[in-house]
């Protein structure tokens, strides 16, 4: 069957997000994407030479969504503090709601960020620009004490300090009775941290 619609880039991704969610990454093919498209396999080729460079594109898309979602924190006007948290609080929220919404497809894309280690270094490199970002803001209100230099490093130690509520190894944790104490000691800490 053929489609009258163009055959873009985005559509092949949405069509593959869809076929890894029914059959799974391992089961999932470039035949089953063309065939949800109603193209050939050879059509799906011409925008993705590879099979990996297909899953590696839709788990770049994925994460990207959170980038996406986080940077009104960034962005915003409210003190540096304020976002910071906000920031850490929204990152848990978007993981736990990924995790508890939609199973199957966190799933998938475990097994594919396990196939993508540089894309989910690029994904960890922009959730800890979008933090130094909110850091040197603090810093120049006098809200943070982070030296300017020290920036970039303050910034991974926040991503990692805060590991536990957003690496998706820990999200049989996120829904513990004590999981949004433990989240509100640690951004506690790590505010306290900063401000000292």
């Amino acid at each position: 069957m053929a489609t009258t619609e163009t055959l873009t880039a985005e559509r092949i991704l949405e069509a593959t997000e869809e076929v890894l969610r029914r059959y799974g990454p391992a089961k999932a093919t470039v035949v089953d994407v063309a065939r949800a498209l109603g193209v050939s396999h050879g059509s799906v080729y011409r925008h993705f030479r590879t099979k990996a460079a297909l899953r590696e594109s839709v788990t770049e898309r994925w994460l990207r969504r959170t980038i996406d979602a986080l940077r009104p924190y960034v962005d915003a006007a409210e003190p540096a503090d304020e976002r910071l948290t906000g920031w850490l609080t929204a990152l848990f929220a978007l993981k736990r709601e990924k995790a508890g919404g939609d199973p199957e497809l966190m799933a998938t894309f475990q097994v594919l960020i396990g196939e993508n280690s540089a894309v989910v270094d690029r994904h960890e490199d922009h959730l800890v620009e979008q933090i130094a970002r909110i850091l040197e803001d603090g810093r120049r209100a006098g809200v943070f004490t982070t030296p300017e230099a020290d920036l970039p490093a303050t910034a991974r130690a926040v991503f990692h300090a805060t590991d536990r509520f957003h690496n998706p190894a820990h999200a049989a944790e996120w829904s513990a009775p004590d999981s949004e104490a433990a989240f509100d000691a640690v951004v506690a800490l790590v505010q306290r941290a900063l401000k000292a």
